[in-house]
């Protein structure tokens, strides 16, 4: 784990052992990053008081945000979003437990096919703004708020990465022969899936920050003013990614109206071909059952009937011509 204290200069590493020492002091707090949970983490947060319910909340994959308020310290759970391969979301647990003195990231358990670096971007982002002098927390719970705004972030340029393909998806189904169905189908879905997974974790998170706001007995005022902040910039991901998703359901439906359409005239065509192929065949059936005591072929018999056959499919057609079947 990353030990660092954040103070007017900036974020200052420190060892592990150092830990009780920074606590005491009045002129910071400290910050705690862990990347990957150990037995030496389980430990430092029961020496922090943190509740057990955290520390077991910390270890395990939390698939939906959570918040969790106590007496001296709360607990929240977001994601972020990774793209994957063949449209799979992977969702980037960050488990934050902010006390009056201190402040805990955890990076929740990984897929083994996700790059560790990529859950470290958002506290990463901050600490590079503290160093570099462009950012100052004063409180760990301005620290949070600035790494839940990089969340925020991220789920949005999921929504944007998105909204980058739909014109190219649009122009493909309309310029579409459906000669290739499967193809076009699958990528349709897989774009929806990453909108999908886009909305529901900006949804879920504004719910959990819109909860915070209300948490008047365990979150300070100005944490507080900071939840309703975040339940802001996750409602206006949500809603953009609101907006892209009836973009795509449109194109679904053009799709769809496409797709309906081709069968239409397919079962025009065949119904075409059956009203004109039917009769005909009726007759050579019925004409074929009684002459076949004949020895020889009657050629007037045989032009008769051909030329009736073919009177009948022509009027046949001409019907199915007017009726605009072809």
């Amino acid at each position: 784990m990353d030990v660092r204290f954040v103070d007017a200069e900036g974020a200052h590493p420190h060892d592990s052992d150092d830990v009780v020492v920074l606590l005491e002091r009045d002129d910071g707090f400290l910050w705690v990053d862990v990347p990957v949970w150990d037995q030496q983490v389980d430990g430092f947060l029961a020496g922090l008081g943190v509740h057990p319910l955290v520390v077991e909340a910390c270890k395990q994959r939390n698939h939906v945000p959570t918040v969790h308020g106590y007496a001296d310290h709360y607990f929240v759970t977001v994601h972020s979003p990774l793209l994957g391969a063949a449209g799979h979301v992977h969702l980037l647990e960050l488990d934050q437990i902010v006390g009056d003195r201190f402040l805990v990231t955890v990076h929740g358990p990984l897929n083994p096919v996700v790059d560790p670096a990529a859950a470290l971007v958002e506290t990463a982002g901050v600490l590079a703004r503290i160093e570099g002098g462009r950012f100052r927390p004063t409180t760990p719970a301005e620290l949070s708020y600035a790494v839940t705004s990089a969340v925020a972030r991220r789920q949005r340029g999921l929504v944007g990465d998105v909204a980058e393909k739909l014109p190219d998806l649009e122009q493909h189904v309309m310029a579409s022969q459906l000669v290739d169905p499967e193809t076009l189908l699958e990528r349709m879905f897989l774009i929806r899936h990453e909108l999908i997974t886009a909305r529901t974790m900006a949804a879920q998170t504004h719910d959990v920050y819109a909860r915070m706001g209300s948490l008047d007995r365990f979150v300070t005022d100005d944490a507080r003013h900071l939840a309703h902040d975040l339940a802001d910039q996750f409602d206006r991901v949500r809603s953009i990614a609101d907006g892209e998703a009836q973009f795509l359901f449109g194109v679904i439906e053009l799709y769809q109206t496409k797709v309906n359409t081709k069968m239409t005239l397919a079962m025009e065509r065949l119904a075409v071909i059956a009203a004109v192929t039917l009769p005909v065949t009726a007759i050579a059936s019925v004409y074929g059952m009684n002459v076949i005591v004949n020895q020889h072929t009657h050629v007037t018999q045989l032009v008769v009937v051909v030329i009736v056959m073919v009177t009948i499919s022509g009027l046949l057609l001409r019907w199915a011509r007017r009726q605009g079947w072809w």
